[in-house]
């Protein structure tokens, strides 16, 4: 079965089919050549996560899977949360981590945690899988390994970032993974 992700990032996309295994043929927008620019103005993870699927769903017919993600601090009203690529400057997660930090600076409560939301989108309409993972903001960056916040993240029963940990660890416990867990047994169903 063939599922067409809504991304042109070849790590994701490598990273769902190992999850999914042998049985599914992981497609992206590169492999489709659709370079259009999906304009995610949803007001939740849910909605963006329709608004990828369903756009690729109805430029190619095929089954797809739309993801959005992010970071979600309580103690900040749920900030970045939806904004979290674009906090502070689109994609430089380097300033995005920088105002996080700065807005924590006075803070006690430091828990967070980052949410995956997969919307599949087919003829049959909108499924959504949601996978989150619990832990708490350090006060500065540690690790080098991962992307986006990872070096301020430290998951529950941890001592050390996600950007501490291979990534083979992290990825056994991410948001990404409890989410694909979640979708693949409803594709066993």
């Amino acid at each position: 079965m063939e599922i067409l992700v809504a991304t042109h990032n070849l790590h994701k996309k490598e990273e769902i089919q190992q999850i999914l295994g042998e049985k599914y043929h992981i497609t992206s927008l590169t492999d489709y050549h659709i370079h259009d620019e999906i304009i995610e103005d949803g007001n939740s993870f849910h909605e963006n996560a329709l608004i990828k699927a369903k756009f690729c769903f109805e430029k190619t017919g095929k089954p797809s899977l739309g993801d959005d993600s992010g970071l979600v601090v309580p103690a900040l009203d749920g900030r970045p949360g939806i904004y979290s690529a674009r906090y502070a400057g689109n994609h430089d997660f380097d300033k995005n981590m920088a105002k996080v930090l700065e807005e924590m600076q006075d803070k006690n409560d430091r828990e967070a945690y980052f949410i995956t939301v997969l919307c599949l989108y087919n003829e049959h309409g909108a499924e959504y899988f949601e996978g989150r993972v619990y832990g708490d903001l350090s006060t500065e960056r540690n690790g080098n390994k991962g992307f986006g916040y990872d070096p301020i993240f430290i998951p529950k029963n941890h001592e050390i970032s996600f950007a501490d940990m291979p990534a083979e660890q992290k990825n056994a416990m991410s948001h990404r993974k409890n989410a694909l867990d979640k979708f693949l047994a409803f594709l066993e169903k």
